[in-house]
């Protein structure tokens, strides 16, 4: 299946705006230990939106510049439900991750 680049960078750039819009967008950068054994979403060594900010966001960008094979399948949605769970302000950004899903869904 042929992804949408624009469709792509332009939901890239809805998640970063709403994670500013919630001053969850973080002007420091993270620790080289919380980079190691992170695991799944970064939840190890980093919140949620870190994981956005520091992971997701620069290999999705990085795929785009390389012309790079994207993932067979992403889940980031789901998790945002989970992680958000309680959490109304953050019902757009879940809204606009599990859009980004539906990029990688046949």
């Amino acid at each position: 299946m042929k992804k949408n680049i624009t469709h792509i960078k332009n939901k890239l750039e809805a998640i970063e705006l709403e994670l500013k819009q919630l001053g969850r967008w973080s002007s420091e950068k993270l620790r080289e230990e919380q980079y190691e054994n992170m695991g799944a979403f970064g939840s190890h060594t980093m919140t949620y939106e870190q994981w956005i900010q520091f992971i997701l966001i620069p290999n999705v960008q990085e795929i785009i510049q390389t012309k790079g094979e994207f993932p067979a399948g992403s889940e980031t949605g789901v998790y945002a439900v989970r992680y958000f769970d309680g959490d109304s302000d953050a019902s757009l950004l879940i809204t606009l991750l599990t859009e980004f899903d539906d990029f990688f869904t046949d």
